[in-house]
């Protein structure tokens, strides 16, 4: 006949053993931590808001940082323009001020830096260090009547004029998408969203003082 190993036992110690066997049949739930079903619910309606917001935040800023990939494009493509228009702006005034070395240097110096530039803020610090070069050199030219009446000059110029506004349009689309971007960026969820996936802030173009400061020079021909 089998006995039960239980009863064999002494009862002092079956009654420290008892406990053991009857945790084992115990069940723990988050009931047990004084949680009601409506808190549960509460958390649950919390995490998947989270979630969702987490998505559609993520969605935006990829939509956003494309639109800002595209403009730099823009200003780049403008950016390139002007640099392209400088060396012949640059013979056509030394064959007449070769003695303004220092300007000229300033400009090779800008453009090599502009060749160099791999980010956007070494972009717009080499395009405004040359948009600050292209200001002392309207103000040599002021200087020499010959070149202000020098046709070839004259048309460079205006070349370089209308290049100057397309970079100040593009400039100013590109802030727009990054201002609207960084602010984003910044606002509670987005904040979060922008932590965890790793998008940064981007930089605004800003032009230098110098070069909204630069003055007006009248090229026309016959000017003495």
């Amino acid at each position: 006949m089998m006995t039960n190993p239980t009863s064999q036992i002494p009862s002092s110690e079956s009654q420290a053993v008892a406990p053991i066997f009857r945790s084992r049949d115990s069940r723990f739930g988050i009931w047990d931590l004084g949680f009601g079903i409506w808190d549960f619910l509460v958390l649950a309606l919390v995490i998947a808001g989270a979630s969702v917001s987490s998505g559609c935040s993520y969605n935006t800023f990829v939509s956003k940082e494309e639109g800002i990939k595209t403009q730099w494009a823009q200003v780049e493509n403008q950016l390139q323009r002007r640099n392209d228009l400088i060396p012949n702006l640059v013979e056509t005034t030394k064959g007449i001020a070769q003695q303004e070395k220092d300007v000229f240097g300033q400009i090779a110096e800008s453009r090599a830096r502009m060749a160099g530039a791999r980010t956007p803020e070494e972009t717009i610090q080499a395009a405004n260090q040359q948009s600050a070069a292209l200001g002392r050199l309207l103000v040599v030219a002021e200087n020499y009547p010959q070149l202000r009446s020098s046709e070839s000059f004259n048309r460079l110029m205006d070349e370089l004029s209308g290049t100057e506004n397309r970079i100040a349009v593009e400039r100013m689309r590109y802030n727009e998408r990054v201002q609207d971007y960084n602010t984003t960026r910044r606002q509670f969820p987005s904040n979060i969203t922008a932590s965890l996936f790793g998008f940064k802030e981007y930089p605004l173009f800003n032009a230098p003082p110098a070069a909204e400061q630069v003055p007006k020079v009248n090229f026309g021909k016959g000017t003495n």
